[in-house]
């Protein structure tokens, strides 16, 4: 679909300004697709008209729609098998030792989508209920888009998103088949907190988190955009937490925070503040 300058502009900085996120031209062919149903039910013909109707009296609501319509909800169980394969052997297993005093660990998924990463981790703790008897875990997910976070709250998957990630013998453990959706069970899903939150604007209230995911986020942000992101992952991330990025997604040359860790690409550690790497980062050239 081609855009005409004006429309160009108006769409990416609102999406922009609500979230961070930015529609680079190479993402820009996903907008009439994104919005399709969002024409439908407002009976808008083509994105010219929306953007006439974002410029008059009353647009919040329009507003918040087209945001939620922009938003790209990917995510599935379980997402890059590896990945959670190291939290279970290497990570958690690290942090179950550094916080035996307390038998405490607090959990926070960053752009945590319609919940199936969350509930990941929810299932490597429940697979394992000798090592984690009598403690606290909390785990909290949290997402800038309203109508993901309902469905996470509401923990229902189709068919089609419950096999993503998942063996059969998962599926039938930890979900129950209801009218054609499976709904996760309820001990699992008390075990996450779920909610609407931007990662700009800081981390959930609370201690700091023992370990933090932000998959898949950070690509969508300028490069200045992902500063503010690393600062509000390390204002909640614990002085030796751990950090796991999506695969495509580094903090080099953006945050003096983190560290790679020594366990493979994705994982990071949080440099404490007293030491050389953690020092402030010098003010760029303007």
């Amino acid at each position: 679909m081609e855009l005409n300058e004006t429309s160009r502009l108006v769409i990416r900085e609102l999406l922009e300004r609500h979230t961070g996120q930015q529609i680079t031209p190479e993402r820009e062919w996903r907008i009439g697709t994104a919005l399709a149903g969002l024409f439908r039910k407002y009976d808008i013909a083509n994105v010219d008209q929306l953007v006439c109707l974002l410029t008059m009296p009353g647009k919040e609501k329009l507003e918040k729609a087209v945001v939620e319509a922009l938003l790209n909800n990917e995510t599935y169980f379980f997402r890059d098998q590896a990945y959670f394969d190291l939290l279970a052997q290497r990570i958690l297993p690290d942090l179950r030792k550094a916080r035996s005093d307390t038998r405490r660990i607090r959990i926070w998924s960053s752009g945590c989508s319609t919940g199936q990463e969350a509930l990941s981790i929810a299932m490597i703790f429940a697979d394992n209920p000798a090592a984690w008897a009598d403690w606290t875990v909390e785990i909290v997910g949290t997402d800038v888009s309203a109508s993901a976070v309902a469905a996470a709250k509401a923990g229902r998957y189709t068919q089609f998103e419950i096999q993503r990630g998942l063996g059969v013998a998962q599926m039938l453990s930890y979900f129950r088949e209801n009218n054609s959706r499976w709904e996760a069970d309820p001990a699992l899903h008390r075990r996450v907190t779920f909610r609407q939150a931007n990662l700009l604007s800081g981390p959930p209230s609370g201690d700091p988190f023992d370990l933090v995911l932000c998959r898949n986020v950070l690509l969508y942000f300028t490069p200045q955009t992902r500063e503010r992101a690393f600062a509000s992952l390390a204002k909640g991330t614990a002085s030796d937490g751990w950090l796991m990025l999506g695969a495509g997604e580094t903090s080099a040359g953006l945050t003096d925070a983190f560290a790679p860790a020594d366990c493979g690409s994705s994982f990071y550690r949080k440099v404490a503040a007293n030491t050389p790497a953690a020092a402030p980062r010098r003010a760029r050239a303007a």
